[in-house]
C-alpha cells in the first residue's frame, strides 16, 4: 500500500470511460469495489491517527481489524485521552505476548471497556459507541472505525488530539487487497456507516436549538468563502455557533486556516461525487461542521501560542514563558510559577535535542512535548525542594546529638543520598559530628553526600570483617567509595586478621560510643599490615643470605651473615662462630633428610634455635670444665670432702656417688692420676671434655679460655683427669661397695630361698605320684567294679533262691493288688465325670473356641503363623457356591450399570439435540417433521432399552485370533496406565474429550467395580503427574489452575458419576431444598438492584410516582437508609446460609468419593515436588480449588443440572433462587481461595465499590483456616492398593476374568491412535505393546470386524458403517504374557503357581512345617481326598459357567497344575521352591516359612474381598436404582416434549389447511402428491447474493447456468439440479434441517456440487419465502 494522489482519480476515470458499456452486474461489482476502497482508506486514516496519538506502530491496514480485537491499542488510546481513568497498569497484556502465543482471552474485553470509559470521560455521545462484540468477535468492525473517526473529530474540537487526515484518493491498495476487503464486507452483511455525516451528527447531539446552530454554521462558511477576516470573525462571534476560546487578535489566522480546511474538504467531496452511484450527498459534505470549526480555532490558538513560547525561549523572557504556558489555548496542566527556571531548562534542552535531530533547522515544540517537559520540570523542582529540606533535617539531627534521628534523616528518600545502613548508626553520627565540629558550620549537600558514600563503604567493610571472609573484606576495601589507599590484594588475609583484632579491641573498650572501625582506624590497620609485610620481606632476604653462607662452610662468613641487622637474630657471640657453623650445618642436613628437596633452607626460628643451643652448649662446657678442674684440685690437696662436693656439680653429671665411699674415691682417683702423669707431659692446662652430643670442648685451666676445635700447637695436660676417667673410677668403687652391702643385708633371705627350693623338690615328687594315679584310673575303677560285682552277685543268688521257693504266693499277691488299684482309680474317675458332666462339656467347648480364636488371631496378626494354623483356614481360599452366586450377580449388575450409563448418556445427548431442533423449529417454522422423527427415535430408544448387538460373529481361527489379540491389547492398556497417560497428551486438545468419553471410560467400564476404579485411579495418577511435569514454562503454581488442566477435568468428570452424585446429593440436597423453598429468602448484595426494587415496590404499593431517579450509581443508592437496611439483612442471611453449607461440607468429608480425595493427595504431592520452595498454604489453595471449586461449587450454583434436586420438565428455578445459591457459592469460593479480604477483590466479583461488604472479611478469613484444615484431612487417605485390597496377583487368583463393553468404532479408533503415536508412548523397542500391535497389523474397518457385507453405494455404505460402528461387543480381557506351562516363566508368576499347589497339598496332608509335608509320602486316603477336592471344584466351576453364560472361568493354567496327583504335585512344588530359592524369594533354612506367610496373607485378602464384594453389591444396586430414576426423569421430559410437538403439529396443520397443498407435511394417501419446483439462473441467484462464486466459471457465464430446486416426498428435503446450457451437470439432495444446523453453528458459506459457494442465510430465506411462506 503506497501513497499516491492520482490513484483514485485514475481509477474513477477508467470506470467512467467504460460505464456506457458496463452491464448492471459490472456496475454493481464496481460499486462494491469502490465501497471496499473507501473503507480501506478509512482504516488507513484511523491507523495514522491512532499512531499519532499513542506514538506506537500499528499493524498494516489490511490487518488492522484483527489487530484491534484484543483492545490493547484502543486501551492505549484511552490512556492518551484520559490517563486518570485508564492508567497503563490497567491494560491487560500490554505487550501482547499472551495474545501472540495463545490468542484471544476473555480478559482482553477489559481493554475494550477501558476505551469505552475513556470516551465517556471526554464526553463522546453514546450514539457512536460500538458493542464489545463488534470489536472482540469482529462482528461489526466498520462501526468501530466509524466510532474512531467520530472520536477523532470530537477530540480535535476539544483540542486534545490532532485532526484525522482524509486520505481518500491519496493511498493505493492492490486489487487483491480491495477484493479481499470486498469479500469481508459482504460477509458482514451490514450497511456501511456514513463517515461523511459524523460532523452533522455531532452537531445534532448538542443540546441547543438545531436551526439556530445550523444557520450560524452556514453563515460562518459563507463568510469564510468571502475571505474577509473581519466578517469571518464576526460570524464566529455569533453565540448560536457555540464556539469558544476565540482570540480577538487572530482574525487573519482564523481566516487562513478555516479557508484551507474548507477548500480541502470541498476537493475531497468533489472527488467522491465523481462516483454518483456510491455518493450520498449531504449539506456538510462541503461545509465545515461546528466541530471542525472549533477544532481549527483551537488549532490556530495552539499554533500561535507555540510560536510565542519559542520566541520567549529565544529571548529568555521568563515572564512571557509563564504567561504562554498558562494560556488556555495550550492548556498545559500543572504549571507552577515558582518552577519557571526548571521549565526554561527543560524546554531549552528539548529544543536543542530536537534542533540537533533536524540538522539545526528552526523547530517548534509540540504541545505534547511541552506538557512532558513541564511534568519533568515539576518533578525536578519537587526533588530539589525535598533535597534541601532533607539537608536541613540532617543538620538539625547532628545538632540534637540524636543518632537515631540522624539515621532517619539520612535514610529519607528525598535526600537522594547513597544507601544508609541501620547497623552503622553510631558510625554515621560520630563521623558527622566530627565533621560539624571541624567546619564550625552547617554541612552542605555535597559534603553530606560524599561523607555518606564513604561511611556506607566503611560500614560495608565492618560488615565484611564480622563475616570473616577475606575476599569479601578485600572487595569492600577496594571499593572506590571507601577511598582506602595502599591496598595489596596479596595481603587480604592479613588485612582481615588485623582489622578483626582492632575491631575486637575497640569493642572491649568500656563506654565506647561506636564499636565500628572508622575510616582513619581502617587506614591505620592497612598501613600496619603493609609495614609488617615490608619487614618480613627484608628478613626473608637475610635468612636466604644466611643459608647461602652456611653452604660455603666458613664460620667467619656465617658469623657476619648472622649479625646482619635485618635478620634480627638475638645473642650472636663472635667466639661461637665455629659452634654456630656446626649446629647450623647439622640442622640443615637433618632438615634435608625429611625433604625431597636436597637444598632445604633453614627458617628464622630454626636459625635462632641453633644460635641459642650453641650459646647454651658453651655455658654447659664451661661449667663442666670448671667441675673437672675443681675435682683435680681436690685430689691434689687430698681433701675427700671437697672431692665429694666437686663431683656433685650438675654439669659434671658424675653418677653412682656414695658419701660413705669418699675415702675410697680419693684413694683410687689419686692412683689413676699418678698413673696418667707417668704417661706424658703436664702443666699446659689444656683439657678436653665431651658434651652430651659428643662434641669436644677444649678448656685451659690457666687462661680460662675455651675452644670448640683443637688449637694449633696445643699439648694435652697429663696432670689432670677428665670427666670420663673420673666417672670410670667412681663407678668401680661404688660397684664393689654395693656387692658387700648386699650380702650383709640379705642373709635371712638366702636361708628362705634354700628352704623354698627343698619344698619344691617334695611337691614335685607328690605331683608325679598323683599323675600316675590319674593315668591308671580306668584300671583302678575296673578292679573296684569287679570286686563290687562279686559282692552283688552273691546277694542276688540268695534273693533268687527265696523267690523261687515262694513263686505262687508272690504272683497271686501282685495280681490282687494291681486289680484293686485299677478298679478304684476307674470308679473314682467315672464318678467325677458323672458329677461334673455339664462343666466338662462347657470346658471342652470353651477350649475348642479358645483354640480357634487363638489360631485366628495368630493367622491375622502373627508375622510368621505356624503351618497347622494356616491349614485350619486354608479352605477359605476356595470358592463356595455362595461366592459364585454373588460373583454372577455382581457381573450382571455391573453390565447393567455400564449399559444404563451409556444409555442415559445417549438419551441426554439426544435430548440436547431435541432442544436445539425445537428452537430451530420455532425460529424457522419448517423443521417439524425432523423433530417428529427425532422424537420417534427417542421413543424407540426408550422402548428398546438395551437391546444392542454384542459379540463377534466370526467363528474362524483368524477372527478368534484377532479377538484374542484385542483382548490382550486392552488388558495391557488397562493394567499399565503409562500408555494412556502419554497418549492423552499426544492427542490434539479438540479430540481429547471425545476420546475420554468414547474409549477410556468404556475401557474401564466407567469404574463400575473396584478393580476398574483402582486401575482408572492409577491412570489419573500417572496422567496428573505427567501433566505437571510437562509444565516446564510454569513460573507459579497459580498458572496450573488458570491453565484449565486437562487431567483435573477428567478426575472431576469421573467422580461426578452416579456414586459421586449420590454423595453430593446426600451432602447438599437438604440445604439446597431449604434455600429454594424459603420464599422470604432474597439475597441481593447489589445496591443498585436493591434500590430499583425498592422504588418499584414503593410506586406499586402507593400508586404514586416516587420522584426518585431510576438510574443511579452505587454511591447514590447507598445514601438511602432503606437500601442499607436491605443490604444489611441480605449480608446477615447470606452469612447464616453460608455457615450451614460450610458445616455440611466440613462434616461430610467421609462422603467425598475416595477417588477425589486420593487425587487431591496426588496433586498435593506432585505440586510439592514440582515447587519445593512453595508455601503449604499455596499448595492447599490449589487442592481446595480441586475439591471445592471444581467438584462442589457447580452443584451448588446449578443443582438442577447436576441432579442434586429433581425439577420437573416444565418448571425451572427462579432468578431469585439462582441468585441466592450463586451468592452462597461465591462466598464459599472466596473462603476456599482466601480471596475477598480486600475491597479490590469485592469490587471485582460484586461489581463497583463494595466496601459495604467489608463486614464479611473476618468471616471469610476464619472460614479459610477451616478450609485449609479440611484440605489437609482430605489428603489423608490410604493408597489404592490398601483401600481396594488389590495387588499385582489379584487378576490371577480371582474367579472371573475382567471384561469390558466397547463399541466397534471405539476399538478401531483406539487401534488407530496407538499406531499413530506408538513411538511416543513406548520408546523402548522391547516394550510388549509393540508385539501386540504387530499381531493386530493394520487397522480394520467396521465391516471387517463384524463380518458383514455392505452395499456398493458409497452413501449407503457410509451410513451403514456409522450405524454398525455403534455396535457394542464384550471383550474378556486376558494377559498374553501370562506364565506358560514349562515352568520357565517369570519368578512372580512361578510364585503364584507354587502357592496354589501348596494350598492343595496342605489341605490334604498335615505336618508341623511345609518341609516335613513335602518330604513325607502321601497315603492313598490323602490322594483320594485330593481327587475329591478337584472333582468338587470342577463341578462348581461347571455350574458357575452355565449360570454366568461363560463369564466366570477359572484360569486354565492354574487348574492344570492342581489336577495332578498329590505325589507329582509335591515333586513339582519342590522343584519350584528350588527355583524360587535361587532367586532369594524363599529359603529352606526356615522351612519355607516365607511361602506360608504369603498364603496366610492371601487368606486375609480373600476375607477382605468377600466383605468388599458384599458392599459393592449394595452399591451397584443403589447405582442401578438411581440410574433408573434418572432415566424416568428423562422419559418425563420426552413425554413433555412429545406433547409440545403434538400441539405444534395441530396448530401448523390447522394453518396448512388454508394454504395450497404443497406444504412441508405429507398429505393423506387419498390426495395426489404435488411437488413445486423453482428455476433460477446462476446470474439471478448471484444478483440476490445467494451464489457467491462457481469454481472457475466467469461471472459473465452465470447466465448459462441454471438451477432447479424441487420438493421431494420427504418433507424438508429438496432436490437441486444444476444445468449448463440445458445439459444436466449434477444433482444433489439438500436437507433443510442441515441448513438450519449450519446457520445455528455460525457457518456463513457452504459449497454445493464441490465448487459452488452459497450464502447459507440467503438460501434459507429463499426456501422459506418460496416454499413455506403462507402467502407465497
Amino acid at each position: 500500500m503506497d501513497s499516491n494522489n492520482g490513484t483514485a482519480g485514475k481509477r474513477t476515470s477508467r470506470a467512467g470511460d467504460g460505464r456506457a458499456h458496463m452491464t448492471a452486474d459490472e456496475m454493481d461489482e464496481q460499486r462494491k469495489q469502490n465501497v471496499a476502497y473507501e473503507y480501506l482508506c478509512h482504516l488507513e486514516e484511523a491507523k495514522v491517527w491512532i499512531q499519532a496519538c499513542i506514538n506506537e506502530e500499528l499493524p498494516p491496514t489490511t490487518e488492522l481489524e484483527e489487530g484491534l480485537r484484543n483492545g490493547v491499542y484502543l486501551a492505549q488510546l484511552g490512556h492518551f485521552l484520559a490517563p486518570q481513568v485508564v492508567p497503563l497498569k490497567k491494560i491487560y497484556d500490554k505487550d501482547q505476548s499472551r495474545y501472540q502465543s495463545r490468542g484471544l482471552h476473555f480478559r482482553h474485553t477489559d481493554n475494550i471497556n477501558h476505551w469505552f470509559v475513556a470516551m465517556e470521560k471526554v464526553g463522546l455521545p453514546q450514539i457512536f459507541y460500538p458493542e464489545t462484540t463488534d470489536v472482540y468477535d469482529r462482528k461489526n468492525m466498520p462501526r468501530v472505525i466509524y466510532c474512531l473517526h467520530a472520536l477523532s473529530l470530537y477530540c480535535f474540537k476539544l483540542g486534545i488530539a490532532p485532526q484525522i487526515e482524509d486520505l481518500y484518493g491519496k493511498v493505493q491498495f492492490t486489487e487483491e487487497e480491495i477484493s479481499a476487503m470486498k469479500q469481508e464486507l459482504e460477509k458482514y452483511g451490514i450497511q456501511m456507516p456514513a463517515f461523511s455525516k459524523i460532523g452533522g451528527i455531532l452537531a445534532n447531539e448538542m443540546t441547543v436549538d438545531d436551526a439556530a446552530l445550523h444557520a450560524a454554521i452556514i453563515a460562518i462558511n459563507e463568510a469564510i468563502d468571502k475571505e474577509d477576516p473581519e466578517e469571518t470573525m464576526k460570524a464566529l462571534r455569533n453565540p448560536s455557533a457555540m464556539l469558544v476560546n476565540m482570540a480577538e487578535d487572530l482574525p487573519d489566522n482564523y481566516q487562513t486556516t478555516l479557508y484551507e480546511a474548507k477548500m480541502t474538504k470541498s476537493e475531497i467531496s468533489r472527488n467522491k461525487s465523481m462516483d454518483p452511484e456510491n455518493a450520498e450527498h449531504d449539506v456538510y459534505d462541503e461545509l465545515l461542521t461546528q466541530a471542525e470549526i472549533q477544532g481549527n480555532i483551537n488549532k490556530v490558538n495552539t499554533t500561535v501560542s507555540l510560536d510565542r513560547l519559542m520566541d520567549a525561549l529565544l529571548k529568555g523572557d521568563r515572564a512571557l514563558i509563564l504567561q504562554t504556558l498558562n494560556s488556555p489555548s495550550l492548556a498545559i496542566r500543572g504549571v507552577q510559577n515558582e518552577n519557571v527556571d526548571h521549565y526554561v531548562q527543560r524546554l531549552d534542552e528539548l529544543k536543542d535535542i530536537k534542533q540537533n535531530n533536524n540538522s539545526n533547522e528552526v523547530v517548534t515544540l509540540e504541545k505534547e512535548e511541552i506538557q512532558q517537559a513541564v511534568n519533568k520540570a515539576n518533578l525536578d523542582a519537587d526533588k530539589e525542594y525535598q533535597k534541601a529540606r532533607a539537608v536541613e533535617l540532617i543538620n538539625e539531627a547532628i545538632d540534637s546529638c540524636d543518632a537515631e534521628q540522624l539515621l532517619k534523616a539520612l535514610q529519607n528518600p528525598a535526600a537522594q543520598l547513597p544507601p544508609v545502613f541501620d547497623y552503622a548508626c553510631a558510625l554515621y553520627f560520630e563521623e558527622f559530628h566530627n565533621m560539624r565540629d571541624e567546619k564550625q558550620s552547617e554541612l552542605d549537600y555535597d559534603e553530606i553526600s560524599a561523607a555518606v558514600r564513604v561511611l556506607s563503604a566503611v560500614a560495608k567493610i565492618n560488615e565484611a570483617i564480622d563475616v570473616r571472609d577475606p575476599e569479601r573484606t578485600l572487595k569492600a576495601l577496594t571499593s572506590p567509595e571507601a577511598c582506602i589507599p595502599n591496598l595489596d590484594e596479596t595481603n587480604a588475609d592479613r588485612y582481615q586478621t588485623q582489622l578483626r583484632e582492632s575491631k575486637q579491641a575497640k569493642s572491649e573498650i568500656p563506654d565506647s560510643p561506636c564499636d565500628l572501625l572508622t575510616h582513619f582506624e581502617i587506614c591505620t590497620c592497612i598501613n600496619v599490615v603493609n609495614d609488617q609485610v615490608i619487614e618480613e620481606h627484608q628478613r626473608i632476604e637475610a635468612i636466604q643470605q644466611i643459608n647461602n653462607t652456611i653452604e660455603k662452610g666458613e664460620p667467619g662468613l656465617t658469623l657476619k651473615a648472622l649479625q646482619v641487622p635485618e635478620a634480627k637474630l638475638q645473642a650472636v657471640v663472635d667466639t661461637q662462630a665455629y659452634r654456630y657453623q656446626v649446629l647450623l650445618v647439622r640442622e640443615k642436613n637433618k632438615k634435608s633428610e625429611g625433604h625431597t628437596d636436597e637444598e632445604a633452607e633453614l627458617w628464622l626460628e630454626e636459625i635462632q634455635t641453633a644460635i641459642d643451643n650453641a650459646n647454651k652448649d658453651a655455658q654447659f662446657g664451661l661449667k663442666l670444665s670448671e667441675g673437672v678442674e675443681s675435682t683435680n684440685a681436690a685430689l691434689d690437696t687430698s681433701d675427700a670432702d671437697k672431692l665429694l662436693e666437686s663431683m656433685a656439680v650438675p654439669e659434671l653429671a658424675i653418677h653412682s656417688v656414695i658419701a660413705d665411699c669418699k675415702g675410697m674415691y680419693l684413694e683410687k682417683l689419686q692412683e689413676a692420676l699418678e698413673a696418667k702423669k707417668s704417661q706424658g707431659e703436664s702443666g699446659s692446662g689444656w683439657m678436653m671434655n665431651r658434651l652430651k652430643d659428643g662434641s669436644k670442648f677444649y678448656y685451659n685451666n690457666n687462661t680460662k679460655e675455651y675452644k670448640w676445635s683443637r688449637p694449633d700447637g696445643v699439648v694435652k695436660d697429663h696432670g689432670q683427669l677428665n670427666k670420663e676417667e673420673i666417672q670410670r673410677v667412681v663407678s668401680d668403687v661404688t660397684a664393689a661397695h654395693d656387692r658387700e652391702l648386699l650380702f650383709q643385708a640379705n642373709e635371712n633371705l638366702i636361708v628362705k630361698i634354700q628352704a623354698n627350693y627343698r619344698g619344691y623338690q617334695a611337691r614335685k615328687a607328690y605331683k608325679e605320684r598323683l599323675d600316675f594315679m590319674k593315668r591308671q584310673l580306668p584300671l583302678i575303677i575296673k578292679i573296684q567294679s569287679k570286686w563290687k560285682m562279686v559282692l552283688q552277685k552273691n546277694k542276688y543268688r540268695e534273693r533268687l533262691e527265696y523267690m523261687k521257693d515262694n513263686e505262687k504266693a508272690a504272683v497271686k499277691l501282685q495280681a490282687q493288688v494291681r486289680g484293686w488299684k485299677a478298679r478304684k482309680e476307674y470308679q473314682g474317675r467315672k464318678k467325677f465325670f458323672c458329677d461334673h458332666l455339664a462343666v466338662i462339656i462347657k470346658l471342652q467347648s470353651y477350649f475348642r473356641a479358645n483354640k480357634a480364636r487363638h489360631d485366628y488371631v495368630t493367622l491375622m496378626n502373627n508375622a510368621n503363623p505356624p503351618l497347622p494354623v494356616v491349614q485350619r483356614f486354608v479352605h477359605l481360599l476356595d470358592f463356595s457356591d455362595v461366592d459364585y452366586a454373588e460373583e454372577i450377580e455382581l457381573q450382571k449388575i455391573r453390565q447393567k450399570v455400564v449399559s444404563e450409563i451409556k444409555s442415559t448418556k445417549q438419551l441426554e445427548d439426544d435430548l440436547d439435540q431435541m432442544d436445539i431442533k425445537i428452537g430451530l423449529l420455532i425460529k424457522n417454522r419448517v423443521t417439524l417433521q425432523d423433530v417428529v422423527t427425532h422424537g420417534k427415535k427417542l421413543s424407540k430408544h426408550r422402548e428398546d432399552g438395551q437391546n444392542m448387538p454384542k459379540g463377534l460373529k466370526g467363528l474362524s481361527k483368524a477372527c478368534h485370533d484377532r479377538l484374542e489379540a484385542y483382548q490382550h491389547l486392552f488388558y495391557l492398556l488397562q493394567t499399565n496406565p503409562l500408555y494412556l497417560a502419554k497418549l492423552i497428551f499426544e492427542m490434539p486438545q479438540n479430540k481429547m474429550t471425545k476420546f475420554m468419553e468414547a474409549v477410556i471410560y468404556s475401557l474401564f467400564n466407567y469404574g463400575a467395580n473396584q478393580r476398574e476404579e483402582f486401575l482408572l485411579l492409577k491412570l489419573f495418577h500417572k496422567a496428573l503427574e505427567e501433566e505437571i511435569d510437562r509444565l516446564s514454562k510454569v513460573d507459579k503454581m497459580s498458572d496450573f489452575v488458570t491453565g484449565n488442566p486437562l487431567v483435573v477435568k477428567m478426575i472431576v468428570g469421573f467422580n461426578r458419576n452416579q456414586r459421586g452424585q449420590n454423595s453430593l446429593r446426600e451432602m447438599l440436597n437438604p440445604l439446597i431444598i431449604e434455600v429454594i423453598e424459603d420464599k422470604n429468602l432474597r439475597i441481593n448484595t447489589n445496591p443498585v438492584e436493591v434500590y430499583k426494587a425498592w422504588v418499584n415496590q414503593t410506586e406499586t404499593s402507593t400508586g404514586v410516582t416516587s420522584g426518585l431517579p431510576y438510574d443511579v450509581t452505587t454511591e447514590q443508592a447507598l445514601k438511602h437508609e432503606e437500601v442499607k437496611a436491605v443490604l444489611a439483612e441480605s449480608i446477615t442471611r447470606l452469612t447464616e446460609v453460608t455457615d450451614k453449607f460450610l458445616n455440611a461440607i466440613f462434616t461430610s468429608l467421609d462422603k467425598i468419593p475416595y477417588g477425589m480425595r486420593y487425587m487431591a493427595k496426588v496433586l498435593k504431592a506432585a505440586l510439592e515436588k514440582k515447587f519445593p520452595e512453595a508455601a503449604e498454604k499455596d499448595v492447599l489453595k490449589i487442592v481446595g480449588n480441586l475439591l471445592y471449586y471444581r467438584y462442589i461449587n457447580s452443584a451448588i450454583v446449578a443443582p438442577d443440572a447436576f441432579d442434586i434436586i429433581n425439577v420437573e420438565a416444565d418448571k425451572q428455578l427462579s432468578n431469585d433462587q439462582r441468585r441466592n445459591l450463586g451468592s452462597v457459592a461465591k462466598i464459599l469460593q472466596f473462603a476456599a481461595s482466601n480471596k475477598g479480604t480486600s475491597f479490590e477483590h469485592y469490587s471485582e466479583d460484586f461489581g463497583g465499590d463494595s466496601s459495604y461488604l467489608a463486614a464479611m472479611n473476618d468471616y471469610i478469613r476464619q472460614s479459610h483456616e477451616k478450609f485449609k484444615k479440611y484440605c489437609v484431612e482430605a489428603c489423608e487417605v490410604p493408597e489404592p492398593e490398601d483401600f481396594f485390597h488389590i495387588d499385582q496377583y489379584s487378576d490371577i487368583v480371582t474367579i472371573a476374568k475382567p471384561s469390558i463393553y466397547i463399541s466397534v468404532q471405539e476399538i478401531i479408533d483406539t487401534h488407530q491412535l496407538l499406531l499413530h503415536h506408538e513411538d511416543q508412548i513406548a520408546p523402548d523397542p522391547q516394550d510388549p505393546i509393540h508385539e501386540l500391535l504387530e499381531d493386530l497389523r493394520e487397522v480394520p474397518s467396521v465391516d471387517e470386524l463384524l463380518g458383514t457385507d455392505l452395499p456398493e453405494d458409497e452413501e449407503m455404505r457410509k451410513m451403514l458403517q456409522t450405524q454398525l460402528g455403534k455396535t457394542e461387543i464384550s471383550l474378556t480381557l486376558s494377559n498374553k504374557f501370562e506364565v506358560p506351562e514349562d515352568d520357565q516363566a517369570d519368578v512372580q508368576q512361578l510364585l503364584v503357581r507354587t502357592k496354589r499347589m501348596v494350598v492343595d497339598v496342605i489341605a490334604c496332608q498335615t505336618g508341623d512345617n511345609l518341609l516335613q509335608i513335602l518330604d513325607s509320602p502321601a497315603s492313598e486316603e490323602q490322594e483320594e481326598l485330593h481327587q475329591s477336592l478337584v472333582k468338587k471344584r470342577d463341578d462348581r466351576d461347571h455350574r458357575a459357567k452355565i449360570d454366568s453364560e461363560g463369564g466366570l472361568m477359572r484360569q486354565q493354567s492354574m487348574s492344570g497344575d492342581t489336577r495332578m496327583p498329590l505325589s507329582m504335585m509335591k515333586t513339582k512344588v519342590k522343584k519350584n521352591l528350588q527355583n524360587l530359592e535361587l532367586h532369594e524369594v524363599v529359603t529352606r533354612k526356615n522351612g519355607y516359612q516365607d511361602l506360608v506367610n504369603m498364603i496366610a496373607q492371601d487368606i486375609r485378602n480373600q476375607r477382605n474381598y468377600r466383605n468388599s464384594r458384599k458392599h459393592e453389591l449394595m452399591r451397584v444396586r443403589e447405582t442401578v436404582r438411581s440410574l433408573q430414576e434418572k432415566r424416568m426423569f428423562y422419559e418425563s421430559q420426552i413425554d413433555y416434549y412429545n406433547r409440545y410437538v403434538q400441539k405444534c403439529i395441530e396448530n401448523l396443520q390447522q394453518k396448512g389447511n388454508n394454504r395450497k397443498s404443497r406444504g412441508i407435511f405429507r398429505r393423506d394417501a387419498s390426495q395426489k402428491a404435488h411437488f413445486e419446483s423453482l428455476k433460477y439462473s446462476a446470474a439471478k441467484l448471484h444478483e440476490k447474493g445467494i451464489i457467491l462464486e462457481i469454481g472457475t466459471l466467469p461471472t459473465n457465464q452465470f447466465k448459462n447456468m441454471q438451477f432447479e430446486i424441487k420438493e421431494t416426498a420427504d418433507p424438508g428435503v429438496f432436490e437441486v439440479q444444476a444445468k449448463l446450457l440445458g445439459m444436466e451437470v449434477k444433482k444433489i439432495d439438500l436437507v433443510f434441517q442441515d441448513l438450519l444446523q449450519l446457520q445455528y453453528e455460525g457457518v456463513a458459506v457452504i459449497e454445493l456440487f464441490n465448487d459452488a459457494k452459497v450464502n447459507v442465510n440467503l438460501l434459507i430465506f429463499l426456501l422459506n419465502k418460496k416454499f413455506y411462506s403462507a402467502g407465497k
